[in-house]
């Protein structure tokens, strides 16, 4: 599968006031190479296992494959992972024909809240709420996998 997707940075906290879900996630990387990361998730109560390519030299398009896998497995799975398991809040506002995903983040990584939409095309056109910031969809301190490394604190 391939994955199309923008990231912006939040300019104020009216996301919230439109979220029609809110889910805790928990998640860490069994490899963090640039040509594939590994990664292990668990949102609310499932567990999930991820694979990512290297993204196009734009940031937006990478290939991703994912799995639900049993939660017990996605704890087992976390306690192998590199130094730096991530922790945030995911909220979900549909806007326009698409949905955001809006991560607001803990622990040493806490202040960062980044934005991400999926499109099915590189030039597919999207309506940008109000509360969207600065893009920085390319910017590879703001994956999760160089975060867990260099964290949003220590910049």
């Amino acid at each position: 599968m391939i994955e199309i997707e923008r990231k912006f940075l939040i300019s104020s906290n009216q996301y919230k006031e439109h979220a029609t879900s809110k889910t805790r996630i928990v998640q860490g990387f069994l490899n963090t190479h640039a040509d594939r990361t590994v990664r292990v998730r668990i949102k609310g109560e499932q567990g999930y296992i991820t694979i990512k390519g290297r993204s196009n030299t734009s940031g937006t398009t990478r290939f991703e494959w994912e799995k639900e896998i049993p939660l017990k497995e996605a704890e087992d799975l976390l306690t192998l992972c590199e130094k730096g398991v991530i922790e945030k809040a995911r909220f979900e506002i549909p806007f326009g024909n698409h949905v955001y995903e809006v991560d607001e983040f803990y622990g040493l990584n806490e202040g960062l809240i980044i934005a991400e939409v999926e499109l099915n095309s590189e030039n597919e056109s999207f309506q940008k709420p109000k509360w969207l910031g600065k893009e920085v969809t390319g910017d590879v301190r703001y994956y999760n996998s160089q975060l867990s490394k260099l964290p949003f604190k220590e910049w």
